[in-house]
């Protein structure tokens, strides 16, 4: 009776004493694999935002700088120098503050930048029209970070220790240059607004990020647990294999590949149950097996001794005859064993099975006859094998003492060799009594009878047919049993064709 392992039956979740666990490494891989997206995602995202809205700003400020350039050209073309410019800064301010509409901040004759001078309007002269344009922009101050320069590039407005991160913008007039126009990006001096505004958008990155992480520390842990569980359910079932409950069961869920390990272990489990049980039942047999023969020799030997029987030739047949049989039974298990370990050794080369098969009958012949049995043999045409031929002699040998034994008058047996295809085909086939369909499959096993009175009373161990079944496997061939038309079973027998090649062996 099986047991099985249901879901529940796996322990809960507990902090374990090492962090070497399967469940703490799922969890730490996973979870860090899932930190390092976050982070990665944050820094992509920050780093794209902060390179995107400074690329909008610059190419916002060359865009807005073209009709500057415009202007200064004219007022070279009007002026024919930059004295106008340089000797009274108001109307370079006035150029900037009419086409920008940008605050124009002062620090004496210099621009100054707008997070440390308070900006205030341009001074203009008294009954002056208001400056045309758009109203003042604080969010794209500029003028701050322009300058000019001459043909040569010598400043004549502006900071000197800007001058290092200017841009130049050629001013041409005529087609000639000559002058520039400098500004220094915004990847180099952002607005203190700006920077308030990339900053507030970085921390909503953040956010997310940080939510991304739990999100997915959550989800780590969940599935590292889930596995964990599932595999711990397998390792339940392993420990209890090793203490020897092959009836234990694994709860098959899912189709996934733990469900189809769960199932290969339920197999498993089945396969050692089986194996189990036939041992015990193996070894229930050649007690039994070995105890009869043993039983009459005693019971034999005291009549001896007691003198109930006298000690004559038809006693020491009598025991001669159990001496013999518990010979044969133990050459047998001795054969069956040196073929499981892979011991028992072949002497092959190339034959003619059906020679083989002629030379066992004609070595029975006289028990066939005193049987009364009406044989046919049709050896067919080059049935050639590579093969030990004591070792088929034996198979063969073992097919007719089954013959013989459970074959009733009149008996008949008809045995066929003839090719099929890349196999040679043996059929022996037997009149009745045959056996159920149930039982044909398990005729090749080990102390296996159909009938146990008539096995003991035709003297067979039970094992004959088991080393007929490993003689053939160790050829390359297969060995099946089915009911004969005959009435009785019909065994078939194929080997691979000799093609000329192989060796000794």
């Amino acid at each position: 009776m099986s047991s099985e392992l249901p879901p529940s039956s796996a322990p809960g979740w507990r902090w374990p004493a090492r962090f070497d666990t399967l469940r703490i490494k799922l969890f730490l891989a996973i979870a860090g694999a899932n930190a390092v997206l976050a982070l990665a995602t944050f820094l992509v995202f920050s780093w794209s935002f902060d390179q995107g809205f400074v690329e909008y700003l610059n190419r916002a400020d060359e865009a807005r700088l073209q009709p500057v350039i415009v202007r200064l050209a004219e007022g070279h073309a009007r002026e024919g120098s930059w004295k106008w410019a340089t000797e009274d800064r108001k109307r370079w301010f006035d150029v900037l503050r009419d086409v920008l509409g940008s605050r124009v901040v002062r620090r004496g004759d210099e621009p100054a930048s707008a997070a440390s001078v308070p900006a205030e309007p341009a001074a203009s002269a008294p009954g002056d029209a208001p400056p045309p344009g758009p109203p003042p922009d604080p969010l794209l101050t500029i003028d701050p970070r322009l300058m000019l320069f001459d043909a040569d590039g010598k400043l004549l407005v502006g900071r000197q220790e800007m001058v290092a991160e200017a841009v130049q913008k050629p001013i041409v007039r005529d087609g000639r240059v000559v002058g520039y126009l400098g500004y220094v990006p915004r990847l180099k001096t952002v607005a203190s607004l700006e920077k308030l505004f990339a900053a507030q958008q970085n921390r909503k990155f953040g956010v997310i990020a940080v939510g991304m992480l739990v999100a997915g520390l959550a989800v780590s842990a969940l599935l590292s647990w889930w596995l964990a569980r599932r595999i711990r359910r397998l390792a339940a079932g392993a420990h209890a294999l090793i203490q020897g409950h092959y009836e234990v069961r694994i709860a098959v869920q899912g189709a996934d590949e733990l469900a189809q390990l769960a199932g290969d272990f339920n197999h498993l489990a089945r396969t050692l149950e089986a194996a189990q049980r036939a041992r015990q039942q193996w070894i229930a047999d050649i007690a039994h097996e070995l105890r009869t023969p043993l039983a009459v020799l005693r019971a034999e030997i005291e009549a001896l001794q007691d003198g109930v029987r006298p000690l004559g030739a038809a006693s020491l047949g009598s025991l001669a005859q159990e001496v013999a049989h518990l010979s044969r039974l133990v050459d047998d298990l001795r054969m069956l064993s040196l073929s499981d370990t892979g011991a028992l050794t072949y002497h092959k080369e190339a034959l003619d099975i059906a020679d083989v098969v002629d030379d066992v009958l004609q070595a029975h012949r006289a028990a066939l006859h005193d049987k009364g049995f009406d044989v046919s043999f049709e050896p067919g045409a080059a049935a050639r094998v590579f093969g030990d031929s004591a070792r088929l002699a034996q198979v063969f040998g073992n097919l007719l003492q089954n013959t013989l034994r459970y074959t009733d008058a009149p008996a008949r047996l008809a045995v066929r060799v003839g090719n099929d295809g890349a196999q040679v085909l043996v059929t022996w086939e037997d009149s009745s009594p045959g056996v159920s369909e149930a039982d044909l499959p398990r005729l090749t096993e080990r102390l296996f009878r159909v009938e146990g009175s008539r096995s003991r009373a035709g003297g067979g161990s039970g094992l004959g047919l088991a080393i007929a079944v490993a003689i053939v496997s160790a050829h390359g061939g297969e060995m099946a049993a089915g009911a004969s038309p005959l009435g009785g079973v019909r065994w078939q027998l194929r080997f691979p064709k000799f093609d000329g090649g192989g060796a000794h062996a």
